[in-house]
């Protein structure tokens, strides 16, 4: 059955205006409900289009390196991606995002959900994770042909 099926039902005899009002309040959590999803999903694709500017840092850093070091540019950019995760997971985000709903207001700095403790929303997780990567990625571009991995 649909929503107004199921409202009719539950509404009757009680006049038109109760039915609306069924109606109304079915289709305000249905659609909260789906907001909730397509949010999360928006999160997850303008993450995942953040950290591919990853890749376009590593395609610039080697274009700008001479051939022998290009090798080197390319490990130094896949392990910023795996330290910032690191990173990231164990204090990065408690340290930005930690307790702020635990308090009225906000924080300087975050006191809890360190090394993802506790209630975190992946997707909005993984959009900031993916930020702090690409941020760790162009500072490492500034040390091109500039120190050599052992």
């Amino acid at each position: 059955m649909g929503v107004f099926e199921d409202c009719a039902v539950q509404t009757e005899g009680g006049g038109h205006d109760l039915l609306l009002q069924c109606v109304a309040d079915a289709l305000d959590a249905a659609f909260e409900e789906q907001e909730g999803s397509l949010l999360s999903w928006l999160l997850v694709l303008c993450g995942g289009l953040v950290f591919f500017m990853q890749a376009g840092f590593a395609m610039l850093c080697a274009g700008c390196v001479r051939k022998k070091n290009v090798q080197n540019s390319m490990l130094k950019n896949l392990l910023d991606a795996c330290g910032a995760a690191l990173a990231f997971l164990t204090l990065g985000y408690g340290f930005a995002f930690g307790g702020q709903g635990d308090t009225v207001g906000m924080t300087f700095i975050g006191k809890t959900d360190f090394f993802s403790k506790g209630e975190i929303d992946q997707a909005f997780w993984f959009f900031q994770f993916a930020f702090s990567a690409t941020a760790v990625t162009i500072v490492a571009g500034t040390l091109a042909e500039r120190g050599q991995m052992v």
